[in-house]
């Protein structure tokens, strides 16, 4: 039986604006992916990162110059060679699993032998801003049980200080988003551990990340721009106590699940993280719940409108019951 191809790009306002080290956005720009057979519909969703030199008009490139090969029945399997680890990889991935378990009746949960976890505790984000502007945030989320905080910036001592202070009891993890210097870590981790932080994210550049070998760790360090996908994965113990799996890294749900078992068997522990980006990225990504140690999946709570169908928050928890968006 033939299956169809459809993408395209979709835009969703942020809620306010979005600031890391990086830059701002006040949208987010996704790829979205619909596979049709025989009456069944499986669908996924991918965001383009210029980080790592990708756009969505190439991203949507890529996938539609597939459409003759999945109409001649490219599989899953076959995915994984006709395309590497990235964006486009990932909204057709995870469609396939759409497309699969609803053909057979069943969950992609089910497909994969992962359990969904009933009640998944995400982290929320505190974009980058001046001290009072991010107390001010940490303030009117300070209900929520694990706040992650985004640093990068002259003054982050600060920024923390004001942050805990504004959420007393709220578990914190920060993400430098590769906007710190080794000269400058031990006392940015000094001031992390003073604050009560958990967890510090991709402090160094990706570049430059081998200084952290030599580096005392008193909080763990979590690896995100430095880690994509399985190969190379192994060069980093030493340096990360922890990696965070994007979905838009690996290429999809396939080599996600893949990469956190290896994670496991190293020691390493794992994050599940996403990008700015609807619960059509959310819930495969939730998948991986029950291999993590932290979860950061509150992109759709930073936009202005979700998905219809899409994941519930409550409270900076996500209520794990199956979606008739995706699953």
């Amino acid at each position: 039986m033939t299956t169809r191809l459809q993408a395209a790009i979709e835009r969703f306002p942020i809620a306010g604006h979005f600031t890391i080290a990086r830059g701002s956005r006040t949208e987010a720009v996704v790829v979205s992916v619909r596979l049709e057979r025989d009456g069944h519909v499986g669908r996924g969703e991918c965001v383009p990162y210029t980080r790592y030199d990708e756009t969505p008009e190439a991203t949507l490139a890529a996938i539609e110059a597939l459409a003759p090969s999945i109409a001649d029945g490219l599989t899953r399997t076959g995915l994984q060679r006709a395309l590497p680890p990235g964006a486009a990889r990932n909204a057709l991935d995870c469609a396939f699993w759409d497309l699969e378990a609803k053909i057979d009746g069943t969950s992609v949960a089910a497909l994969a032998g992962v359990s969904v976890l009933e009640r998944i505790e995400t982290a929320f984000t505190v974009s980058l801003g001046t001290p009072e502007a991010m107390a001010k945030d940490a303030a009117k989320a300070r209900h929520m049980p694990l706040l992650k905080i985004k640093l990068g910036a002259p003054g982050d001592a600060a920024r923390l200080t004001a942050v805990r202070k504004a959420a007393p009891d709220a578990r914190l993890i920060v993400d430098a988003n590769e906007g710190w210097q080794a000269a400058d870590l031990p006392d940015l981790l000094r001031a992390c551990q003073d604050c009560g932080v958990e967890l510090v994210e991709q402090p160094l550049p990706a570049s430059a990340d081998s200084a952290l070998s030599d580096i005392a760790r008193p909080i763990p360090i979590c690896a995100d721009e430095s880690v994509h996908a399985l190969d190379g994965l192994e060069n980093l113990v030493g340096r990360y106590d922890a990696i965070n799996i994007k979905l838009d890294k690996t290429g999809g749900l396939t080599e996600a699940l893949a990469l956190a078992r290896r994670a496991r068997e190293l020691s390493l522990s794992i994050m599940v993280g996403c990008m700015v980006s609807t619960s059509l990225s959310m819930l495969p990504a939730r998948l991986l719940a029950p291999y993590a140690n932290w979860i950061d999946l509150d992109g759709p709570l930073l936009l202005a409108k979700d998905r219809a169908g899409g994941l519930t928050y409550e409270n900076g928890v996500i209520d794990g019951r199956r979606s008739p968006l995706w699953g």
